[in-house]
C-alpha cells in the first residue's frame, strides 16, 4: 500500500505522539509498504525550531525507508492563542503543498490533534481520491474545554465545527479506547465508522532492566535509594505539585527518592515550589535521550501518572503503555472514573489513588515501599498485560487489517 501519513509531530521529538508515529511509519515500511509524512519541522516539547531546520519553508529526509516531509510551523514566544492559532494556520497551509509533492497515495492516516489540519487532508484526499482514517490521540474541544484551555464560545464553535468535518469527512475513525467511542457515539457518530486500536509499546525496546546497573542511577546519585519516578509532559492537565507535596511528607525516609523528568522551562517553575515546600528528596532533571528511555525507567522501583480531578474521563496517557512495559509497578494518582484508572485496573500493574490528593499519594508510596514482594508482583502484572494487550506487533496487525478493508471497499 501507498500510504500518506499526516501528523503535526515525528522523529525527532522524544515524547507525545511523535515516537508512537514514528514507530507506526516505519513498521508499516518494514512490512513492505511505501509510507511518505507530512509533518511540521521539529519543535516540541521545546516549543523552538532547532538550528538545522530554521530558515526554510520546506524540507525533505529519508529515515528507515520512509520519507519524510517537513514544512515551517510558527513557533514564537509564549504558548498563548493568538501564537497557537498562528502555528495551526501554517502547518494547514503549508502542509497543504507538501502533501501534494510526491507520489499518489491510496490512503491517508491523519492522526489528531489538531483539528485544523482536517481541511487540507480531506482536500487532498479528494484530489488523490484517496480514503483517509483519523486517528483520534485526544478529542478536541472536549479535552481543551474541561481543563480551562479553551474559553472563548466563539472559538468552541469554530473548534466543534472543525471536529464535525474531520469526523465526517473520514472514511474510518481510530481510537485509542472504549471511552473515546463513547464520546463520538454520543455526537451521532455512526458505530460502524470506529474502530478501537490501542496506542502500543514496542516492548522490545521497552522491557524490564536490572535497577543499580541503570546509567541513571549512577549519574544522579540514587544507588541504594527507592526512587519514584515521573517522566514526561508537564503541562495543563499534569499536576506535579501534587507529587512534590507527597515528597515533602515523606523527607523523614533517607532512603526514598523522588524524581521528576520534565522539559527546563517547567523545571525551574517546580523547583520555586519544592524549595517552597522543603522537599529535599526530590530531584528534577531534563529529559535524557529516545535511546536511553529503557535504562531510565530501569532506574525507579515506581513510576508516577498524575492527571487532575477534572481531566475528561476519557483522557488516556500514552505513557502507561510504556510504564506497564518497563516492568515496574505505576501509582496513578487519576480520576477513578475515567480510562486511565480502569486501563490501570485492568492490567494488574499499579494503584490508582484519587487526584490531587497528597496525603494519600505520599501513603500509596510508602505502602508500596514497604512491601517489595508486592511491587515485585505488580511488576510482573504489568509487564505480562504490556506484552499481551499493547504489543507493536499487535496494533500494527490491526491496522494493516483496518487498511486493506478501507481499501478494499473505497
Amino acid at each position: 500500500m501507498k500510504i500518506l501519513l499526516y501528523s503535526y509531530n515525528y522523529h525527532p521529538e522524544p515524547i507525545g505522539i511523535a515516537p508512537l508515529m514514528t514507530e507506526l511509519a516505519e513498521g508499516l515500511v518494514k512490512r513492505g509498504h511505501q509510507v511518505r509524512v507530512v509533518t511540521a519541522v521539529p519543535w516540541y516539547p521545546a516549543n523552538c525550531i532547532p538550528p538545522e531546520y530554521e530558515g526554510k519553508l520546506y524540507q525533505k529526509e529519508a529515515r528507515n525507508g520512509v520519507n519524510i516531509q517537513r514544512c515551517f510551523v510558527w513557533i514564537k514566544g509564549q504558548r498563548n492563542l493568538k501564537n497557537r492559532i498562528l502555528f495551526e494556520l501554517s502547518f494547514v497551509f503549508l502542509s497543504f503543498f507538501q502533501a501534494l509533492r510526491g507520489w499518489r497515495p491510496e490512503l491517508i492516516f491523519l492522526t489528531v490533534p489538531g483539528l485544523p489540519v482536517a481541511v487540507p487532508a480531506a482536500l487532498i484526499g479528494t484530489i488523490y481520491r484517496a480514503p483517509i482514517i483519523l486517528n483520534l490521540q485526544d478529542i478536541l474541544p472536549d479535552a481543551a474545554v474541561q481543563v480551562g484551555l479553551l474559553k472563548n464560545k466563539n472559538i468552541i464553535r469554530v473548534f466543534a465545527a472543525l471536529e464535525a468535518f474531520a469526523y465526517h469527512s473520514a472514511t474510518k475513525i481510530s481510537v485509542i479506547s472504549d471511552g473515546f467511542t463513547k464520546n463520538l457515539l454520543g455526537k451521532s457518530v455512526p458505530a460502524e465508522k470506529i474502530v478501537e486500536i490501542s496506542n502500543w509499546v514496542d516492548v522490545n525496546f521497552v522491557k524490564p532492566l536490572p535497577k543499580e546497573e541503570s546509567y541513571f542511577r549512577q549519574e544522579n546519585g540514587l544507588q541504594g535509594k527507592f526512587v519514584v519516578l515521573y517522566s514526561g509532559n508537564i503541562a495543563l492537565t499534569q499536576p506535579l505539585e501534587t507529587l512534590i507535596d507527597a515528597a515533602a511528607l515523606l523527607t523523614h525516609i533517607p532512603d526514598l527518592a523522588v524524581v521528576i523528568v520534565g522539559k527546563d522551562d517547567a523545571l525551574i517553575r517546580l523547583e520555586k515550589y519544592r524549595q517552597k515546600r522543603g522537599a529535599h528528596n526530590l530531584l528534577l532533571l531534563p529529559f535524557q535521550p529516545r535511546e536511553k528511555l529503557p535504562e531510565m525507567l530501569a532506574a525507579a522501583d515506581i513510576s508516577m501518572v498524575l492527571q487532575k480531578r477534572n481531566v475528561i474521563s476519557f483522557n488516556m496517557p500514552s505513557k502507561i503503555q510504556v510504564l506497564l512495559a518497563s516492568g515496574r509497578p505505576i501509582i496513578a494518582s487519576v480520576p477513578a472514573t475515567g480510562t486511565a484508572a480502569r486501563a490501570i485496573e485492568l492490567s494488574g500493574g499499579g494503584l490508582v489513588v484519587p487526584p490531587e490528593n497528597p496525603k494519600l499519594l505520599s501513603k500509596a508510596i510508602l505502602e508500596l515501599y514497604g512491601d517489595p514482594l508486592r511491587v515485585k508482583e505488580l511488576s510482573l502484572r504489568g509487564r505480562q498485560y504490556a506484552e499481551e494487550h499493547y504489543s507493536f506487533e499487535t496494533a500494527l496487525d490491526r491496522y494493516e487489517e483496518l487498511f486493506s478493508e478501507v481499501l478494499l471497499h473505497s
